[in-house]
């Protein structure tokens, strides 16, 4: 007989161990994901990737769909942007736009030396600029939004033009510790959050919701939109 479980006071430390412990069943070690955070790390790279759980589940996100051309707005050291390129098929495509040339230069080490790369196009540049320079001819499938947060109603918006019908949009870090829901906590990276949350109220473009997550990574939470 099941009994009502009692509510426990977690903290990072508790959630960093659960994310460990699932992982040891459900990942296998990955040399070359391995790599890729030690060498962001060498070249002093913020180390603010997602985690190895939220990489797997963007890679799992993007099969579920049948993703075949994927853009990544954020590329850091590369460490999402192998998740996704093992997403797509032989001739999918991931495009990943990245403001830092050194950031692009690690990910293009990291790309390279996972195998990839034949797969990965990065374009270095202000993000904003470089979305509206593309074209949907074709489509995206599948597009992940990871980079400044002040950015992402303009991101989301050029996403819309971008994705197909259909397509998911993936919104990262909209949580942030439960300080988007704060009214008494402001800053940049919330008040970016909050923009894009207003400008969703009542957009027919898309469905979306927000799920919040805690992990290694912290207490946070991604925004997942489907096109309509």
């Amino acid at each position: 007989m099941q009994t009502k479980q009692e509510f426990k006071q977690t903290s990072v430390e508790d959630w960093a161990r659960s994310d460990q412990y699932h992982n040891s069943f459900l990942h296998s070690k990955d040399e070359a994901l391995d790599y890729a955070l030690q060498n962001s790390a060498a070249h002093d790279l913020p180390e603010i990737a997602v985690s190895a759980a939220q990489g797997k589940l963007l890679n799992l996100q993007a099969r579920s769909i049948g993703a075949k051309r994927i853009l990544e707005v954020g590329t850091l050291g590369g460490y999402s942007t192998i998740w996704l390129a093992r997403a797509v098929p032989a001739d999918g495509e991931v495009i990943t736009l990245e403001l830092n040339e050194l950031h692009a230069k690690v990910a293009q080490e990291n790309l390279d030396h996972a195998g990839v790369s034949g797969k990965v196009r990065i374009i270095v540049g202000p993000a904003h600029e470089s979305m509206r320079r593309l074209e949907p001819a074709p489509p995206f499938d599948f597009i992940f939004i990871d980079a400044d947060k002040p950015g992402n109603r303009d991101y989301f918006t050029e996403a819309k033009r971008l994705v197909r019908k259909g397509g998911v949009i993936i919104v990262d870090n909209v949580v942030r510790y439960g300080r988007v829901a704060d009214p008494e906590y402001t800053d940049q990276m919330v008040e970016g959050v909050r923009t894009l949350l207003k400008a969703l109220e009542g957009d027919t473009d898309v469905d979306a919701t927000s799920i919040g997550t805690v992990g290694d990574k912290g207490y946070d939470g991604f925004l997942y939109a489907i096109r309509k």
